[in-house]
């Protein structure tokens, strides 16, 4: 990925746990690398095919001064958030943020922090079988494009499918959305647990019935797994409610662990239960 280099940006501002360092204010140092594709801006030779980096330090300038921050840390945080919020051509963000003259009683140049950040891609697989099924997942889909960390790229059809589990119910409806978003993994299943409560989401009966389902079932290309979370979902490869509208989506999805394309596993899924 092609980067557009900031570096040395001076800054002065007042962030720091003793309260002198707030109320005195000290001179900051940044440097951004902003990941974004040029090819555009370079055949093209016009502005706005790229990123304006006078606006980022404008933007960055701004971040510094309307706030006060006790760590370093949070000030970077928030210059990457900010940027990737508001520059949708940039696709990831390099934060170093220097604090020279640091109080802490020794002879050293700079205290600093590096963090990188970026754009993930995430599907999430919906669900409902109670109540008004199609507007809880409308709902759903809207109050994740509506968050600011979030942006839905793509919908699949909802298609009506048999419950499973063994559990007596109506029937779900189901679908897959693709999603770009600025949280980690477990911030995003956090984030769509809250929507499912805003739902009166009751996790009483395994395999249940339930009035909304949020599934996280790729999360970029990682596989991981802890108490609460687990990347590629595990299920997926044996629900045929999920693989069609993912197909619809993008049946090139590729499966990390199983690797395979989703198509391929609906294809294989559909072949078992024929024979």
């Amino acid at each position: 990925m092609d980067k557009i280099f900031i570096d040395n940006l001076e800054i002065f501002a007042n962030h720091g746990v003793l309260k002198e360092e707030n109320a005195l204010g000290q001179k900051f140092v940044i440097s951004v690398a902003l990941e974004c594709d040029t090819r555009h801006a370079g055949k093209r030779d016009n502005l706005d095919n790229s990123v304006n980096y006078a606006d980022v330090c404008r933007l960055i300038e701004d971040v510094m001064k309307n706030n006060t921050y006790q760590l370093i840390e949070a000030a970077a945080e928030n210059i990457a958030q900010e940027i990737l919020i508001k520059y949708e051509k940039v696709r990831g963000v390099t934060v170093n943020l220097k604090k020279p003259w640091a109080p802490i009683l020794m002879n050293v140049d700079t205290v600093g922090v590096e963090i990188e950040r970026k754009r993930h891609t995430a599907y999430i697989a919906l669900g409902s079988n109670i109540g008004d099924k199609r507007r809880h997942l409308d709902e759903a889909v809207r109050s994740i494009d509506n968050n600011e960390y979030c942006k839905v790229k793509c919908v699949s059809e909802f298609i009506v499918t048999e419950p499973v589990g063994g559990v007596e119910q109506d029937d779900f409806l189901n679908g897959c959305i693709v999603a770009e978003t600025l949280y980690t993994p477990h911030e995003l299943l956090d984030f769509l647990h809250e929507i499912e409560r805003e739902h009166n989401r009751e996790r009483i009966i395994h395999w249940g019935p339930r009035t909304l389902d949020l599934d996280i079932i790729f999360f970029d290309d990682i596989i991981m797994s802890d108490d609460t979370l687990v990347i590629p979902h595990p299920e997926a490869d044996k629900r045929e409610f999920v693989l069609r509208p993912l197909c619809e989506i993008s049946p090139y999805i590729y499966h990390p662990v199983k690797k395979s394309f989703v198509g391929e596993l609906l294809l294989e899924l559909q072949q078992k239960k024929t024979k």
